[in-house]
């Protein structure tokens, strides 16, 4: 694994193969899969969150397979920001990776703001304040993410462990509830099919928007799968790692989602009062609303102590994410330099106090003041679907570079599903899901001014980074007979300007 070494200078090569295969699956399973997939089906009825939940989860699958292949040709901490520098555009990979590190350092404060509230679920919990429940999940964070790359991958393996098997149990109890072992009597389709489901919305058109409506809410739940990416420049043998998590990956989540949202569809009707705004109460959770229709008194308290793990496994990730992303920024010379120092034991720590200071800063913010911090959280609101764009257009010059450069295909260790399909579909469905985020106004014809600005807002502030890198440095689109294709070479011999 030599050849890799010299983009990766400082970072040690610490998380295994199950690391990054839980550190995937743990992205995506959590607060999104727990809370509002039942708000899902109740916008959409059971079968049409399932569609929504089933072409989401296809669509990732394709962009996996496109990081995947770039991540074990090139497995580089900054991921599909330095992918787009090399293959595409230089100052798309700075616009990609500054909004990304945006999207995570914000996620992490609101995640802290979470955890705090949901630990006070539990009565001699609240002797604290929320804000200091908060600070102190900062430091845990903080500390997890400041030893080793092995410390944070194994906190993270653990973390999303408890969240598989909760997922596990929860469809085990839901497939004995539906056959009548446990509750009492045999439920059948009858829930799945009720009023006016499985499918809601008059006519093709109603139901169409309805399920686009959904795909908002399955798109944010499947975010974090791109974190393989960003774990290839610290896995030990990536070659190896990458493939496997994403093989496994696609299907557990398929499995894990679709079953799971098939079983609540099956056990709680769309139009229970349970699922219409529960998205923040515990005993409102679909899971729970589950477990306690199986008798399991317990459901409340168990539940909640997982969407705690889940939250803080999520705020330990984009720590991570964001920290690692800003010090390869900074070897790709789109960040200052001093973002790229680490210390011995692997860890960019001068990125991380950054990181976390900025947490701090946006955390105080929202104490402070709400709606700015509304705006802060909007601005985020598309970070991750335009990084998705960001990677299906970066894999497919990459591989059109391939073939315009005769490059031996044997160099591809992996190779991604149904190409040219497979990154025109994905980023085709993820520039509709962007234009289609104001579904209300899709809906109902009503313009609300200040609904369109918070539901857009990330596309200017992606646009600004972007045109600024462009104006300052004057880059080009890269030919592709000029696109460097080279795996052991430093980014400080790329052209950037």
């Amino acid at each position: 694994m030599e050849k890799h070494s010299n983009q990766n200078e400082g970072i040690q090569r610490g998380l295994k193969d199950r690391h990054i295969s839980m550190i995937a699956i743990g992205g995506c399973i959590g607060t999104g899969l727990f809370m509002t997939s039942g708000g899902a089906i109740h916008d959409a009825g059971a079968l049409g969150a399932l569609l929504a939940y089933a072409i989401i989860g296809a669509m990732v699958f394709f962009l996996m397979t496109s990081l995947g292949e770039m991540a074990t040709y090139l497995p580089v901490s900054g991921s599909f920001s330095t992918y787009a520098t090399r293959f595409v555009d230089p100052s798309l990979g700075f616009a990609l990776g500054w909004n990304y590190w945006f999207n995570w350092v914000i996620t992490v404060a609101a995640d802290v703001t979470i955890a705090a509230q949901v630990i006070q679920y539990w009565a001699p919990m609240k002797g604290l304040a929320a804000w200091g429940w908060s600070l102190i999940f900062i430091v845990i964070i903080f500390a997890l993410n400041a030893l080793s790359v092995r410390v944070y991958g194994e906190s993270e393996y653990w973390f999303a462990l408890i969240k598989v098997v909760t997922v596990i149990i929860f469809i085990i109890i839901g497939l004995l509830t539906i056959v009548g072992i446990m509750g009492g009597h045999y439920v059948g389709f009858d829930t799945f099919t009720k009023g006016d489901g499985p499918i809601l919305g008059n006519g093709v058109g109603g139901s169409l928007l309805s399920i686009l409506g959904v795909f908002l809410v399955a798109g944010f739940s499947f975010q974090g799968t791109e974190l393989i990416g960003i774990t290839a420049g610290e896995s030990e043998n990536p070659e190896r790692a990458v493939p496997k998590a994403i093989k496994q990956v696609f299907w557990r989540i398929l499995l894990f989602y679709i079953i799971a949202i098939f079983i609540i569809g099956m056990l709680i009707p769309y139009d229970s009062s349970a699922l219409m705004g529960g998205d923040s109460d515990v005993a409102t959770s679909p899971f729970t609303l589950v477990f306690k229709n199986a008798g399991l008194a317990f459901a409340a308290s168990f539940m909640n102590a997982v969407i705690l793990t889940s939250v803080l496994s999520a705020g330990n990730s984009g720590m991570y994410a964001s920290t690692r992303m800003l010090y390869s920024m900074s070897k790709d010379r789109l960040a200052f330099p001093i973002f790229g120092k680490t210390n011995k034991h692997g860890v960019p720590y001068i990125s991380l106090i950054a990181t976390g200071v900025i947490v701090l800063a946006i955390f105080g913010l929202q104490h402070l003041n709400g709606d700015a911090y509304e705006y802060i959280v909007a601005a985020s609101g598309m970070t991750g679907f335009i990084a998705w764009v960001g990677i299906a257009i970066s894999h497919y010059r990459f591989r059109k570079a391939f073939n315009a450069q005769n490059y031996d295909k044997s160099k591809l260790k992996y190779h991604a599903k149904l190409f040219p399909f497979g990154p025109i579909f994905a980023g085709v469905l993820c520039v509709i899901v962007i234009i289609g985020q104001d579904v209300d106004f899709i809906k109902t014809g009503h313009f609300d001014l200040n609904r369109f600005i918070t539901t857009y807002m990330g596309i200017p502030v992606f646009l600004v980074f972007f045109i600024y890198h462009k104006i300052r440095y004057k880059t080009k689109k890269i030919p592709l007979d000029q696109v460097d294709l080279r795996q052991d070479v430093k980014m400080d011999d790329i052209k950037h300007h």
